[in-house]
């Protein structure tokens, strides 16, 4: 697909034209060039990069700019960079004079100068350095603030490059990385439709259709993505550059985010608040895929229960803060505003059971995403040896106050929540 074409918008039958303000994007050896004719309107630029990530193509970044570095953020490659307030602050504190920031990297580079540069009205372009997540065409900066992941609604880039000579040289998993993201939006789909039959929350389509041929399109890559095939790498470069599109077409990351990455989410945070090692994001989702299709299969294979599970106000803090610690708060404040708590769907449950089963039907079950994983070597143990059961129910039952979106994590814990 011409990912240039489709940014030019499209009017649907869903009622929207869908547009996404980037301007260019390249895919391509030798891509990075390109920066040279793209910034010929700006004088100052600040690079934003980690050792690792301008070890993998900050000279070539330098070489196409001719000169106009003005500034360099370089943090630590030796440790898991935090998109949090403290990372936040080393980037504004470097802004001075620049009027490009060009980010070098992949998802917390990007998330950071997506953020930094929609607060500061500066515009931005990224130099992808892994084709390992599908934030780059998004317009949502997934941070971590006072301690909770939140998605920040933030501004999107001028350009997006990835040169096919740097990127087919990332790390192997975040090359796997980048193939789970991908793979996670079967959960992620199935999800925004449950949600639609459910709450009437709006769908498109379109967008649902583009999204799901960017999956299948992605499983038969996995030979190639293993000996880092440049088609191979590009065309999953594609895919993920267009589910973030997509993103922007949906106005939120509906169609590429859901149950998956709630699941991914609470791992990432319970690890940083407890102190505890989680697993690459895409990884996790991946991983995490495999568990919500699970959920998926044991809803159909039980009978409905005659009235919505909630446990009492007490129990329900009392876990939360054992879990979440010095964020339990913020989520407990969350699910106030939303109201899911206070929401009895029962009736809505029993009226939509056929529609809902359908629903759920429509997805590969667990069984059958784990072998899609298998095919680019993500083995499902490495998953249940870094989590304890514990941790993985308490997942199931509560990464679902992390976020404000219905999924299937509620309907499972509506009805067999009280089961566990």
């Amino acid at each position: 697909m011409d990912v240039n074409k489709l940014l030019e918008g499209v009017k649907c039958s869903c009622g929207k034209f869908h547009s996404c303000d980037i301007e260019h994007v390249y895919i391509c050896s030798g891509a990075i060039g390109k920066l040279t004719e793209l910034c010929k309107s700006y004088q100052n630029v600040l690079i934003v990069a980690d050792q690792n990530t301008y070890a993998a193509a900050g000279e070539k970044t330098e070489a196409a700019l001719e000169g106009k570095v003005c500034n360099k953020v370089i943090f630590s490659g030796n440790k898991i960079l935090v998109p949090d307030e403290a990372a936040i602050a080393e980037v504004n504190q470097n802004l001075a004079g620049a009027d490009l920031i060009v980010g070098i990297g992949s998802g917390v580079i990007q998330d950071l100068c997506k953020y930094v540069s929609h607060f500061a009205s500066l515009p931005y372009m990224i130099v992808a350095t892994a084709p390992s997540m599908d934030g780059y065409a998004s317009d949502g900066a997934a941070m971590i603030l006072g301690g909770m992941k939140e998605t920040v609604k933030a501004g999107l880039p001028r350009a997006i490059i990835a040169d096919t000579d740097v990127i087919r040289n990332a790390p192997m998993e975040m090359i796997k990385a980048g193939f789970g993201d991908i793979i996670g939006k079967y959960s992620a789909l199935n999800d925004w439709k449950l949600s639609q039959a459910i709450t009437g929350e709006y769908f498109c389509g379109y967008i649902y259709d583009m999204t799901l041929d960017m999956v299948h399109q992605t499983q038969g890559l996995a030979k190639g993505l293993l000996q880092r095939d440049e088609e191979s790498i590009k065309v999953l470069m594609e895919a993920l550059v267009i589910v973030g599109i997509l993103m922007s077409f949906a106005g939120s990351s509906r169609p590429a985010s859901g149950s998956e990455h709630h699941l991914s989410h609470f791992f990432e945070i319970v690890g940083i608040v407890s102190g505890e090692e989680y697993l690459p994001h895409g990884i996790d989702v991946a991983f995490s895929t495999v568990i919500t299709a699970n959920i998926r299969d044991k809803i159909l294979n039980s009978s409905m229960p005659a009235a919505i599970y909630r446990e009492s106000n007490e129990a329900y803090e009392a876990k939360i803060h054992s879990i979440y610690k010095e964020v339990a708060q913020g989520c407990i404040e969350l699910q106030e505003r939303v109201g899911n708590y206070a929401a009895d769907r029962m009736s809505v449950y029993a009226q939509k059971h056929e529609q809902i089963c359908a629903i759920l039907e429509e997805m590969p079950s667990g069984e059958e995403i784990n072998a899609i994983l298998e095919l680019v070597e993500l083995d499902m143990s490495e998953f249940y040896k870094l989590y304890s059961d514990e941790k993985i129910q308490n997942a199931i039952l509560y990464s679902k106050d992390l976020k404000d979106r219905y999924t299937v994590l509620w309907l499972y814990y509506d009805l067999y929540g009280g089961a566990q």
